[in-house]
């Protein structure tokens, strides 16, 4: 799925090329906000950390 997502968007910026400053625009303005970046470093760490506490456990 997340592969797919980013075939669209490639293929939107080579269709439109001038979506390219909206999109950077995009990413920069969530950059900018710490609570944004933590939540999807949470999000990406928690599989890991959920597998090592599962394996702690034992």
């Amino acid at each position: 799925m997340r592969w797919i997502l980013l075939g669209i968007v490639l293929g939107l910026l080579l269709l439109y090329p001038s979506l390219l400053t909206a999109v950077a625009a995009a990413v920069a303005a969530l950059l900018s906000k710490p609570v944004v970046v933590a939540f999807g470093v949470g999000v990406v760490a928690r599989p890991a950390i959920a597998h090592r506490m599962q394996r702690w456990a034992r």
